[in-house]
């Protein structure tokens, strides 16, 4: 070989400035980006038509934007905008359009060269992703100018959601609905057929597990069998969505989303007693099939509706599950910050199904959300204020119900107490003139007055009370808002029938008095006297009043409220200060001693301001006054005779005398009563919008609630990637407008990731695996166009109905697959996200219990109301509750509650739901995880819980008449997996009966224990026990916890 020298100019010192010419032929072809690379290895372009925004963009952002975008760019290059990456890096072009094979970028990402590989970390692209970018080049490399400037526009889920046809298919008898001709065309593009349609014992099973979250009875399940008629199906479908039980079963899935708990969280964990009311509201809402927009707008801001509900303000609660820290010494702020951080991750979770996050601290690495627009949607939470609201206890249309009841009892009552009312006039007539003639005795008999000697007199704290000449006290000193004045007395007076208690001026008072207030009133709310034998006084020495009388009093504050027990009512003399008044006690029954009598008068004053007697006198009272009879305004009008009486005096004196009497004085306590009582009511926790004050929103530092950036307010506004808001209230944005922003038309990710969810729900797995992530690291949709006519459909033709969503999936022929495994797609499709067959899913851990107590019969079919408590081993008990409150076992009904009625203690969840993974609360959940574990095996046989179910079962199985064992099996069996058992499957269970059988003969202080209280009369107790023991087994089939 003969080998040519030249000389070769350098840039990098890497390389000897002196090279041979083959060297440098080859190096020229590597840095000029067509490499003799092996262009074999490179996968065949895809033959169909690329389009960038829905096949490459979301590749480049999945594999390529980490190293190569706006914050990093490795080797210079960028991949997030079209000028930059067409442009190339540091080493020329990578793209070069029409030649992928020839492509450095094509290259690098199909790894043609040992060692060099893109990306270098992380999971490298798949030959159909490589296929598709490099038909991508071949076809021009066409990048759209909507998006040339910021790839993460691209993105597929921030596009609009078109109405999309039903795509045609070759197989055109299985479909049923445009849901399969979605599914089908995939499948066909592969070449795969659908598999067969389930049997109709698999199909009700399914449906009541995924509608009802119960088992089919083996009635219903026969009756369906055997339903020949062809809209069996559908009416089976009708049926299940009209339940209320639908309710319990779609409403556990939201409170997974909103984070229900019954507990506070943090440290001190405490319970919330009435949290339940708001899963009873969703419960509600959701048997109601409240449209999915309303449902969002109720509970993002159901307290800015116009005329807003106390419901539509419960439903606000939705982000009241938040944590809530009770410790000592802590920054309430920060907890309340900490709160609002939550309510903005749980909705951009929930309805927009973006990681929002990630950009609490810095903008988002990956999607398009800057740290900015995190503090706007803070901005819509920070003004909101955690309030409570009373609720009714019951549904809407009960406590409907019960007001108009209640207000039905009021008017009958009222007419029964008109019509007594009607019938006193012969009673009247006889009081009247027996008081007239107690009037005229008092007039020629007044009463006297005398004077007490006074022991002590006492008051709060720093008052001072000073003796003035003519025996009153003036009051001094501190001048508290409430309080009381005790006056220690004797006196040698026999026969006292009451005490005259005088308020008096002084220039020492403002406005002369009699009273401190800053007008010169005052307040007495409450007076009481205890009398004695010369002895100390105790509580039952306490002296009845018949009644009080005046002199003056002001509007509203009549003398008779100092007897009527009410701290907030009293006898007041507005506009009449400045000058003396008294106020007459009588007594029930003289006060009559044969020595010396000890008296205690207490003047309550507790009228919330200061309002409290400056200078008073008390005297004893002997013989009767007239207004110790009756008030001098009913004095007046009995002695005015009755023809000369106005129809106002008339009413007066028979209102007087029907409010003594004691027929009508029962009535109208009964009416007051019911006045008093209208249904019942609760507070709850809710959120409302701040009224003053407003909060301004700073970016904060690192999301530190210490370092906010206050050099600019940051306002309320949606993402820039999404539909602008409209500005639907004049000022500021609030809560209203991104509830409405949310559920726009517009908006392409609310619908889109609804409609993910509910079909999660029904196969297992979201059409976007990601359900929680839509940004771009997450899954793109196995049928996209499926989504979207889903989507779609959901917002315009079904105008947001979560009910007839659901039952367009249900009654697919893609739902109704059978989901038996096929051998021949593990290669082809090992996760079924064609959509091949239908998927195998556990139930989760609310459900495993709802089925055990179903099967058993033990299961309550209450709806709604507080939470129960359900046996929970003791060593546990002692240790997670042992200091806000025990757990008390719930008795009868509530013992056999559903499982989303447990109450949920967030820092220690009932052990049985923790083993089947259920989430914590802690933050929102969109789609559980399901787990394998010898635990759970170990929680469904011996589990108090479990083994009880397992008795009832058995209990239940031996009530029912039977010709043989093998028949009374099968009908065990069959009640749990609601299909007949096969012959072998009864009689390997057989076999365990007569084991246990033996057994429990031989052992029959084990057979008491086993069956526990669910004894089965005429059958022998060995008997019962092993058929228990058959009940235990058959409970913990894994085709009994599966839905299939």
């Amino acid at each position: 070989m003969v080998e040519i020298d030249f000389i070769m100019s350098l840039e990098s010192p890497m390389f000897p400035k002196q090279v041979s010419l083959s060297c440098a032929f080859a190096l020229i072809c590597v840095c000029s980006g067509v490499a003799l690379a092996d262009e074999g290895k490179i996968p065949e372009a895809t033959s169909k038509k690329v389009n960038f925004v829905r096949d490459v963009a979301p590749i480049l952002s999945k594999h390529c934007i980490q190293c190569h975008g706006e914050e990093k760019s490795e080797g210079g290059l960028r991949l997030d905008q079209r000028k930059a990456a067409l442009t190339g890096g540091d080493s020329g072009a990578v793209i070069v359009a029409g030649k992928g094979a020839k492509s450095r970028l094509i290259q690098l990402v199909a790894g043609v060269e040992d060692g060099e590989i893109m990306p270098p970390e992380g999971n490298l692209l798949k030959t159909q992703e490589v296929s598709i970018l490099r038909a991508w080049i071949d076809q021009g490399a066409k990048w759209p100018d909507l998006v040339a400037e910021n790839l993460a526009l691209a993105h597929w889920a921030y596009q609009p959601v078109h109405l999309l046809q039903a795509p045609k298919t070759k197989q055109t008898d299985w479909v049923r609905n445009p849901v399969d001709a979605f599914v089908l065309a995939k499948l066909e593009s592969h070449g795969v057929k659908p598999s067969a349609e389930a049997d109709r014992a698999t199909l009700i099973r399914r449906l009541s597990l995924d509608l009802l979250g119960l088992l089919p009875s083996v009635e219903e399940v026969d009756a369906f069998v055997n339903d020949k008629s062809p809209k069996a199906y559908e009416n089976l479908v009708d049926r299940l969505l009209k339940s209320k039980h639908f309710g319990e079963r779609w409403g556990r899935h939201w409170l997974d989303k909103a984070r229900y708990a019954d507990s506070d969280g943090y440290e001190k964990d405490r319970p919330r007693p009435n949290a339940w009311r708001w899963r009873d509201w969703v419960i509600e809402a959701v048997n109601a099939d409240m449209p999915f927009s309303q449902f969002t707008i109720e509970q993002q801001a159901g307290d800015l509706l116009p005329n807003a509900t106390n419901m539509q303000k419960l439903a606000t609660a939705f982000h009241r599950q938040t944590l809530t820290n009770t410790e000592g010494g802590t920054d309430q702020e920060q907890f309340r910050v900490e709160a609002t951080f939550d309510r903005v991750e749980t909705t951009g979770t929930v309805w927009l199904g973006l990681t929002i996050g990630c950009a609490r601290c810095h903008s988002h690495k990956y999607d398009q959300i800057s740290q900015d627009e995190y503090y706007q949607l803070f901005a819509f939470f920070n003004n909101g204020d955690e309030t409570n609201a009373n609720v009714p206890i019951t549904d809407p249309v009960t406590y409907s119900k019960q007001l108009a009841e209640h207000a039905a009892k009021i008017s009958a009552k009222q007419s029964e107490l008109q019509a007594a009312i009607e019938t006193l006039q012969p009673e009247q007539e006889k009081w009247e003139a027996d008081t007239l003639a107690q009037l005229a005795d008092a007039k020629k008999n007044p009463p006297k007055f005398h004077a007490l000697e006074t022991l002590e007199v006492s008051g709060p704290k720093d008052v001072t009370f000073i003796l003035q000449d003519d025996g009153s006290y003036l009051v001094g000193g501190a001048s508290p808002a409430r309080g009381e004045y005790k006056i220690e007395l004797k006196t040698d007076v026999k026969g006292i029938n009451g005490f005259k208690i005088e308020v008096l001026p002084h220039d020492g008072l403002p406005k002369k008095g009699p009273g401190r207030a800053p007008n010169g009133n005052f307040v007495l709310t409450e007076v009481r006297a205890y009398a004695a034998e010369n002895r100390d006084l105790k509580v039952e020495d306490k002296v009845t009043f018949a009644g009080a009388a005046a002199d003056f009093a002001q509007k509203d504050f009549p003398p008779q409220r100092v007897l009527d027990g009410n701290a907030q009512t009293g006898w007041a003399v507005a506009p009449q200060m400045s000058k003396a008044h008294a106020i007459t006690l009588a007594t029930k029954a003289p006060i009559q001693f044969k020595g010396t009598t000890r008296i205690q008068i207490v003047l309550d004053q507790t009228y919330n301001t200061p309002h409290m007697i400056g200078r008073f006198r008390i005297s004893a009272m002997t013989g009767k006054s007239a207004e110790s009879i009756v008030p001098g305004n009913i004095a007046n009008v009995l002695e005015t005779p009755k023809d000369k009486r106005s129809a106002e005096q008339t009413k007066q004196l028979l209102d007087f005398y029907a409010a003594r009497n004691p027929k009508t004085v029962k009535l109208k306590n009964e009416l007051t009563s019911l006045e008093k009582n209208p249904p019942k009511t609760m507070s709850v926790r809710i959120v409302t919008q701040r009224q003053s004050n407003p909060r301004k929103t700073f970016l904060l530092t690192r999301g530190d609630f210490l370092r906010p950036k206050k050099d600019q307010i940051i306002l309320p506004e949606g993402l820039a990637t999404l539909p602008r808001m409209r500005l639907r209230n004049v000022g500021a944005r609030n809560r209203m407008d991104l509830a409405r922003w949310l559920v726009d038309s517009n908006n392409p990710l609310t619908p889109r990731v609804a409609a993910n969810h509910i079909w999660s729900h029904l196969f297992g797995r979201g059409i976007v695996g990601t359900v929680n992530d839509f940004g771009v690291r997450g899954d793109r949709p196995t049928h996209p166009d499926l989504l979207d006519w889903l989507a779609h459909h959901f917002v315009r033709d079904l105008r947001w109905s979560r009910k007839q969503l659901i039952k367009t999936i249900v009654m697919s022929a893609t739902y109704r697959q059978s989901s038996t495994h096929r051998d021949e797609m593990i290669e082809l499709d090992p996760k079924n996200e064609l959509l091949h067959r239908q998927n195998r899913v556990r139930v989760e851990a609310e459900i495993v219990r709802d089925i055990t107590l179903n099967a058993s019969g033990l299961l309550s079919a209450k709806i709604g109301g507080p939470s129960v408590f359900p046996p929970l081993p003791p060593s546990i008990a002692e240790l997670s509750y042992a200091n806000n409150f025990k757990w008390k076992t719930s008795e009868g009904e509530d013992r056999y509650r559903r499982g989303m009625y447990t109450f949920f203690k967030r820092t220690a969840p009932h052990p049985n739901l923790v083993a089947f993974d259920c989430p914590d609360s802690n933050v929102t959940c969109v789609e559980r995880r399901s787990s394998n574990t010898p635990l759970q095996a170990l929680t469904t046989l011996n589990n108090e819980v479990f083994v009880e179910a397992a008795q009832a079962f058995s209990k239940r199985v031996l009530s029912k008449s039977f010709k043989s064992d093998e028949a009374r099996m099968s009908y065990a069996i069959k009640t749990c997996v609601s299909r007949t058992p096969t012959t072998e499957e009864v009689a390997n269970v057989l076999d365990l009966l007569e084991t246990a059988r033996a057994w429990y003969r031989e052992h029959a202080e084990d057979a008491k224990k086993l069956i526990g209280s669910h004894k089965t009369d005429g059958v022998a107790e060995y008997e019962a026990a092993a058929w228990a023991a058959a009940a235990r087994i058959i409970l913990n089939f894994d085709e009994f916890v599966t839905r299939g």
